[in-house]
């Protein structure tokens, strides 16, 4: 796989995002799920909480441009929709910490190539408390060492191993893992009676 596939480590400023449970039709309402393609979702990221609570830290000035997003409990529960970690994606968030995911939105964000690293409740809110503080620090998310570093602080956390596999390999790309074995399917295409000719 290309270098370019591989998550060893995401280092980005980070924006906290308080509360449990945050569904996928708030990260991305369904009205905005019309288009073909998935180009402007990061438009509407959270819209309606932003619009509610002018406050929300996608609209605040001091985290445009954080990569890490920090989260609690539950992040991403609700609909199934791939668009919640794709507007995440196209927002400019290149990596998640949390207290914990639903399962199919870590799913999804893994195929995108966004680690999602799970670590203590403690850890959560020191993170959230600290971020808010100093939104200028950098924050380390480690897929390889499965920890987190934020200033002087290391946190230990938590990634299933085939997740943190592809990430490390690079291999989450489904479309660069295909391409890199066109001519093996080519091969084995070519020996299938029912595609000759085609």
């Amino acid at each position: 796989m290309s270098g370019d596939s591989v998550r060893r480590q995401i280092v980005g400023r980070g924006i906290p995002l308080p509360g449990n449970d945050i569904d996928t039709d708030r990260i991305i309402p369904a009205r905005f799920l019309k288009s073909v393609t998935f180009e402007g979702l990061e438009q509407h990221v959270f819209v309606d909480d932003r619009l509610q609570a002018p406050d929300h830290p996608f609209n605040e000035d001091r985290y445009q441009g954080a990569s890490i997003l920090v989260v609690g409990l539950n992040f991403g529960c609700g609909s199934s929709r791939e668009h919640a970690p794709e507007a995440l994606k196209r927002w400019g968030i290149r990596g998640i910490v949390g207290g914990s995911f639903a399962e199919i939105f870590f799913g999804n964000s893994t195929a995108l190539g966004i680690p999602c690293l799970t670590v203590a409740p403690q850890d959560v809110e020191w993170l959230m408390g600290t971020v808010a503080h100093h939104p200028e620090r950098e924050i380390v998310l480690d897929v390889e060492a499965q920890r987190v570093r934020l200033g002087d602080r290391t946190i230990p956390a938590r990634l299933p191993d085939a997740a943190r596999k592809q990430l490390l390999t690079g291999t989450w790309n489904a479309t660069a893992v295909l391409l890199e074995a066109g001519e093996g399917i080519e091969r084995v295409a070519k020996d299938l009676p029912y595609l000759r000719g085609y």
